[in-house]
């Protein structure tokens, strides 16, 4: 709700929060913080209400949702697929092994537009090399390259 000059309340900036009943309304702000009138009229800047123009409702709706602060964590963009897992392991990789990792990451993402984490391709790795092994059992790629063969 914007207050119209005729109310007689003191020249201030525009405030942050919504308004509320003069009987609740925070004090002024401190001097010097956005500048007095006579500041603002020798920069040629105008009060916010100083010819009773009114912003319309959409964007003073506007202006609140872009003053009120976001909850961390919660970015209005889509999704990336990620998810909590309960469990972990370490495991430790050479630099060469790590640097491999890296550069199939880089591989899915320049050129099959696949943007996701080297622990995302470690999980589908695992998960394809288990798959392997429980359909082709003794032929499965992981018990020949750990046979040597």
């Amino acid at each position: 709700m914007a207050l119209s000059p005729s109310l007689g309340r003191p020249a201030e900036a525009p405030r942050a929060e919504t308004a509320r009943p003069a009987e609740q309304a925070a004090p002024a702000a401190e001097p010097g913080a956005e500048g007095t009138e006579a500041d603002r009229s020798a920069r040629g800047e105008q009060h916010p209400a100083a010819d009773g123009a009114r912003r319309h409702p959409a964007a003073e709706e506007q202006a609140a949702e872009a003053r009120r602060p976001r909850p961390r964590g919660r970015a209005a963009r889509r999704p990336s697929g990620r998810e909590r897992h309960d469990e972990k392991i370490t495991v430790y990789v050479s630099a060469e092994e790590l640097m491999d990792l890296e550069h199939a990451r880089l591989v899915l993402r320049g050129e099959h537009g696949l943007a996701v984490d080297r622990g995302r391709v470690v999980r589908e790795a695992i998960s394809v090399v288990l798959a392997d092994l429980e359909q082709r059992g003794e032929a499965s790629i992981l018990v020949r390259r750990l046979r040597g063969r």
